[in-house]
């Protein structure tokens, strides 16, 4: 059998449009194909329901006629194309080779398209009468879905509904061919009501989220670094377009999705899926998805979070305005903190606090001034305090907003600007001649131990940990050696496992390899390496970061600490990457040490 098509009218069903009727499909009653898994006739793909000749129909005129050739070509006839005029040309068709198929597919095609851009056109339109046409078309077409031909009609018909039916949903998502072959617009009916379907297609994007954030912060190659760039550049990444497509304007759909974020947070305690929360609210944002974004208590926060990050500062007026969105919270609101606590656990938004926190230390010890008396100090500490605690607060589910301790204010902080004003003395010192320094009295006075609440309290409290790092950091960026020395250690045995973790080393990898011609002095590699990375070794992400800073800084080591580097920074994990880039930093190590001698060692800072 050649083929055959049929037009599906639906009697009343058809779509007026302008001038005429639209006829609803074409259907091939080819026997090719599978067979139907529900919804429409199994033998023959749900023709005979919409009153179109299907295979049970042909198997019974084949075996019960005299003349099956006959049979076949009265068959032909009846179910063509229905135009007298076309007849004579089919005989024409024959002599020049073209296959009844391919010419009935051809038209079938074509009527396809022509039906598709009708039914578009319809679902553009407005007024009570569309939804109503849809579902007739809807009623009359899906029994053939499982014609291959004619399934982008269906499909169509689908796509353009507002509200379709259990039935309907219930028979796509049985069928995995009919799933994949639904556009996303239908996939959101699906996923509305199946939790377990949606998480199938959003866990892989999770996870290569979480893949790409680590890639940046693990990655030996430089770059541009993990907090470079805008907020808006990072959430044009495809993952978070993807998401915010997945979701469109479907408000359960983005609760499930907020509802798998805080479940991972929870079991992995991956900041990075705190990131993912604030940068998709935000990708929606930038949609304008108010059907979204309009019922998120958090939209407000995070709108104004985001643009101090992206402009690196917090102005009186946003100060205001971020104050008031925290105060705004009332006696039976206070649930809202665990998601306002996860949009500040938000490395980018951790990093900038504390950032922006240690600007207003800076300048407080330029004027003089305490840190009491900075109310936005106040503020970004605050803000520091919830989301350092998002964690423990969304595991308890007890919402409340922790206080910030009169130490840190009181001890804390000014000992660190004690700290401040020693690296001012120092670095004043460094630029008399050589004749003129008092280099005795910086040593005895500003260049010892930091004082014990220093200490103290970055033990104690996650706040000051957190600005500890700031400023370390800010001591490594001004290529202040003794300044690193002098804190660095104290950090060992507080960062593990605290939200900022992984940032803050890899902004210290990146800032010690500006710096690497320091490695030269035993005193330093001292400091980095013994009292610090081996302190914290034994987990491998701090391993990696380890790597990254061998990778470029090994040319500038002694000869002497290379074996013991090596074994110490020996992966942990059977993590590919990692073992790669360690067989290859290893090689490149031995190969260096193998090429010195001591004598040439000695004279390496002169290379």
């Amino acid at each position: 059998m050649s083929g055959s098509l049929g037009a599906v009218t639906g009697g009343g069903g058809a779509i007026s449009g302008g001038g005429g009727a639209v006829a609803a499909g074409g259907v091939a009653a080819s026997g090719a194909g599978g067979t139907a898994s529900g919804g429409g006739g199994a033998g023959g793909f749900g023709l005979e329901e919409i009153g179109i000749p299907g295979r049970d129909y042909l198997r019974e005129a084949l075996t019960s006629c005299q003349d099956p050739l006959k049979a076949i070509e009265d068959f032909q006839i009846e179910n063509g194309v229905l135009l007298p005029s076309l007849r004579p040309m089919l005989p024409l068709l024959d002599l020049h080779g073209i296959k009844r198929l391919d010419f009935h597919n051809s038209v079938l095609e074509d009527l396809r398209d022509k039906l598709v851009a009708q039914i578009g056109e319809l679902g553009n339109s407005e007024g009570k009468e569309k939804e109503k046409k849809l579902r007739d078309l809807l009623s009359k077409s899906f029994p053939v879905i499982q014609i291959k031909e004619v399934r982008p009609v269906v499909m169509s018909i689908l796509k353009n509904m507002s509200y379709i039916e259990d039935r309907y949903l219930r028979f796509l998502v049985r069928d995995k061919d009919l799933y994949a072959d639904c556009d996303i617009e239908i996939k959101r009916h699906l996923w509305r009501d199946n939790q377990s379907l949606f998480g199938d297609e959003v866990s892989p994007l999770l996870s290569q989220y979480i893949k790409d954030k680590e890639n940046v912060l693990f990655t030996h190659e430089t770059g541009t670094g993990f907090f470079n760039g805008s907020p808006k550049s990072r959430r044009q990444s495809e993952v978070i377009q993807k998401l915010a497509e997945m979701i469109g304007t479907n408000v359960k759909l983005y609760d499930m999705t907020l509802q798998f974020l805080r479940t991972l947070f929870l079991r992995t305690k991956n900041v990075h899926y705190c990131t993912l929360r604030s940068e998709l609210l935000m990708a929606l944002h930038d949609r304008e998805v108010q059907d979204v974004i309009s019922v998120d208590p958090c939209h407000k926060f995070t709108w104004c979070l985001d643009a101090c990050i992206r402009e690196r500062n917090v102005d009186v007026k946003r100060s205001r305005e971020l104050q008031g969105f925290l105060d705004a919270i009332r006696r039976g609101q206070e649930q809202v903190l665990g998601d306002l606590s996860m949009t500040l656990c938000d490395p980018y938004a951790i990093n900038f606090l504390s950032g922006s926190a240690m600007k207003l230390i800076n300048h407080q010890v330029e004027k003089e001034g305490l840190p009491r008396d900075q109310p936005v100090l106040h503020l970004l500490l605050r803000m520091l305090a919830l989301g350092l605690s998002a964690w423990e607060m969304i595991d308890s589910q007890d919402f409340h907003e922790p206080k910030i301790e009169l130490p840190l204010l009181l001890q804390f902080i000014p000992a660190m600007m004690s700290l401040i004003v020693d690296d001012q003395v120092r670095a004043l010192n460094y630029k008399f001649p050589v004749e003129d320094r008092d280099t005795a009295s910086i040593i005895i006075d500003h260049s010892g131990p930091p004082p014990d609440m220093y200490d103290v309290q970055v033990s104690q409290c996650p706040i000051a940990t957190t600005l500890a790092m700031q400023y370390t950091l800010q001591t490594t960026r001004s290529k202040d050696k003794i300044g690193v020395m002098r804190v660095l250690g104290i950090l060992a045995q507080n960062i593990r496992g605290h939200p900022f973790e992984d940032a803050f080393l890899h902004s210290l990898v990146t800032s010690l390899i500006a710096i690497k011609d320091e490695f030269e002095n035993e005193d330093f590699c001292t400091s980095v390496f013994d009292e610090f990375f081996f302190t914290c070794i034994n987990v491998d992400n701090v391993n990696r970061h380890l790597m990254r800073l061998l990778w470029w800084i090994h040319p500038k080591l002694p000869v002497a600490r290379i074996d013991t580097l090596l074994k110490v920074a020996e992966p942990t994990s059977a993590l590919e990457s990692s073992t790669s880039l360690y067989e290859t930093l290893k090689n490149k190590m031995l190969s260096r040490q193998a090429s010195m001698s001591p004598q040439q060692d000695s004279m390496a800072p002169f290379n």
